[in-house]
């Protein structure tokens, strides 16, 4: 098992318009990324190359879009494989990201029981198996339950449910491998759990909820962040109990995951979330499952056997709605027609939003000391290439095209 790919190329990217989520800023520049960082950020023409550089491997970037890689919370699977269901597949999942510009992403696991969770948490520990081409890279896990309210399961197992304890969350931590939980904060001792999660460094986020909105203040208080899939699995909005929704909206104290996918959160209610939450706490989220990129038939969520078809995902029983089928990529698209935003504005909610909630500044960005994870998008933000840690993993331009140019300083 290995995470290692061979000596990391020094590569120089001309010709593209560089987006800063940053700054909302677009303007013509060349970048040089080496030893996995971006190196340097110049105007047309103007990079230096280190002394003694070998193995420089020069991409064309012209009428392109050159935009940090997209960071997705919230995956559910991809390319066939459930991650609930086979955790030990989790990196066959992003070996198929960066075909959707992610470069960085959150395995998540729906419900389910204790050693599926210490499944998954160890196949994060071991590492890429070498038979495994390199993908996206997991930034550790995302348990999305079992603490989860029974009056708002959504496709969540509700034989599955479990209320918050001590017991329950031993050996749920950062170190662990564990970056994010959601869960309910009206559950008997949710406030005592996420109190213990978030002095483990774990981003508690509020979803599949039927809390008040004086619960989720109290949530707030004790160390939550976020709020998963807005709108869905939640109570709406009401002018008398504002609940999670009004909790979100009408302050400024969570970041909001919204799947943008067109089916789960009506197109105008996006654009409504926008106006309402802001370029920075506003999360582009795909909930993607094991029905990305495939055809359509019979697929599984967690526990749950669903149905492709039609762009969605859904229960063969009730016909609910069962993750999405859609790339983070897509999303970004979406949330920029939606709400009428420019190719930086919508990127910002899948960059700099989840970098941030992460406390990862590190990714996000395309600035000098950033991790190079870099992707090259049309003007109508269709990925054209994508870099992960300095390594092209997909370009699409590589299937009639000659191979990149290598030069050697």
């Amino acid at each position: 098992m290995t995470e290692h790919g061979g000596p990391i190329p020094t590569l120089v990217i001309t010709g593209g318009r560089l987006l800063d989520p940053d700054t909302g800023r677009s303007e013509l520049a060349d970048l040089l990324l080496s030893g996995g960082r971006v190196s340097a950020v110049a105007a047309p023409g103007e990079l230096t190359l280190p002394a003694g550089s070998i193995l420089v491997q020069r991409i064309d970037a012209a009428s392109l879009l050159v935009a940090p890689g997209l960071i997705d919370l919230q995956v559910n699977g991809a390319a066939g494989v459930d991650v609930t269901g086979e955790p030990e597949r989790l990196w066959e999942v992003a070996a198929a990201l960066p075909r959707h510009g992610v470069t960085s992403f959150l395995p998540t696991l729906v419900t389910t029981d204790a050693r599926t969770r210490d499944r998954a948490l160890s196949a994060l520990a071991t590492g890429r198996p070498d038979d495994v081409p390199m993908g996206a890279r997991p930034l550790g896990l995302h348990f999305e339950g079992p603490m989860l309210s029974p009056q708002r399961p959504g496709v969540h197992d509700r034989n599955l449910l479990r209320e918050p304890s001590a017991e329950l969350i031993t050996g749920w931590s950062a170190e662990a491998g564990l970056t994010m939980v959601t869960l309910a904060p009206e559950l008997p001792d949710a406030l005592e759990v996420i109190g213990a999660l978030v002095a483990r460094g774990v981003l508690v986020s509020i979803g599949h909820t039927a809390a008040t909105l004086t619960q989720v203040q109290a949530a707030i208080a004790t160390g939550a962040r976020a709020v998963t899939h807005l709108f869905n699995a939640m109570p709406g909005l009401d002018h008398r109990e504002p609940g999670p929704v009004g909790a979100v909206l009408g302050t400024e104290n969570l970041v909001a995951g919204v799947i943008v996918d067109g089916l789960h959160v009506h197109p105008v209610t996006v654009a409504a979330a926008y106006r309402a939450l802001g370029p920075r706490r506003f999360l582009a989220v795909s909930d993607t499952t094991a029905a990305l990129d495939q055809p359509d038939g019979l697929s599984r969520l967690g526990s749950r056997q669903v149905l492709i078809g039609a762009g969605s995902v859904r229960t063969t029983d009730d016909g609910g709605l069962a993750g999405s089928a859609v790339g983070l990529d897509e999303c970004v698209r979406l949330l920029a027609r939606f709400a009428g935003l420019s190719s930086v504005e919508a990127l910002r909610a899948a960059t700099t939003v989840p970098s941030d909630l992460l406390g990862r500044p590190d990714l996000g960005r395309v600035q000098p000391g950033s991790v190079a994870d870099v992707v090259l998008l049309t003007e109508d933000l269709q990925p054209v290439a994508t870099i992960v840690g300095g390594r092209v993993l997909h370009d699409v331009r590589t299937a009639t095209t000659t191979s990149p140019e290598w030069t050697v300083v």
